[in-house]
């Protein structure tokens, strides 16, 4: 084979050439996401600082109150998987990043969780997202009480509910750079890792628009767990658990509609 790596975008197997994904169509042409709906439910809560530094990847300090911020996002109808669609949750909390050139703030997203392989693979090698599997369900309705699980392989290890939910004005924009990750890829042999690396999803760029906003009560819960029961991830989701809920401080859902593809993701220097 012949393989020129600035010929569109590769991922492995790169044998066969270049990979269709959110950011490259089998033409190599770009995906609209500006019509394509998705339904978050967020709950947030306040905890211990010194348990939430301990969480910190390098360069980071705690940006305000250790708030953290718990999501579920439904994405339906997106052109680049053929209208097809797949569920995320992540959690999130306000950082300040100090490289040896830039300085950045806003939320560190330290774990985002899909139940789909595609997004998975391409978040992780294109942009440097903490992303990992586990089945989401559809959220049970019932009585205007929102109630979502996540698991992995049969346990459950998050149960999250809101309810008492009234319409409300969407917040604005929170004063950030954008999204914040550690990208980190081990070498093939040795202790050290191949890259070790801070990266951004830009604010800004989105066309995003809301379709409605309701606020509520919320609940959430961790559910500590084994590594027979985890076995790749129980140190994860034991961590989160180990985090005090000491206020729950908002809960949300809100219905949005469009997005960026995060072509403009880029290292923090």
């Amino acid at each position: 084979m012949t393989f020129d790596p600035h010929a569109g975008r590769h991922r492995m197997p790169v044998v066969f050439g270049p990979s269709a994904g959110p950011r490259q169509g089998p033409d190599g042409r770009t995906f609209d996401m500006s019509r394509a709906p998705r339904t978050s439910a967020a709950i947030s809560f306040l905890t211990e600082r010194s348990r939430l530094e301990a969480l910190l990847p390098p360069g980071c300090e705690l940006d305000g109150p250790p708030v953290v911020t718990v999501e579920h996002t439904m994405l339906r109808e997106l052109e680049w998987l053929a209208g097809r669609g797949y569920n995320l949750l992540g959690v999130r909390f306000p950082v300040r990043y100090q490289g040896r050139e830039e300085t950045a703030r806003g939320p560190f997203l330290s774990v985002l969780w899909e139940n789909r392989p595609e997004p998975i693979i391409t978040g992780r090698e294109e942009l440097g997202y903490a992303k990992l599997y586990c089945e989401l369900p559809e959220p049970r309705i019932l009585r205007g009480a929102h109630c979502y699980a996540a698991s992995w392989d049969g346990h459950e290890f998050l149960r999250m509910e809101i309810d008492g939910l009234d319409e409300a004005t969407p917040p604005a924009a929170p004063a950030a750079d954008g999204v914040l990750h550690y990208r980190y890829l081990p070498a093939i042999s040795g202790a050290a890792p191949s890259v070790s690396e801070m990266v951004i999803s830009p604010s800004g760029g989105s066309p995003m628009r809301h379709r409605s906003f309701r606020r509520g009560t919320g609940r959430l819960a961790f559910v500590r767990s084994t590594w027979e029961q985890l076995p790749t991830m129980y140190h994860i989701v034991n961590a989160l658990a180990d985090l005090p809920i000491l206020d729950i401080t908002g809960a949300s859902i809100a219905e949005t509609v469009g997005a960026k593809d995060l072509s403009d993701q880029r290292v923090l220097r």
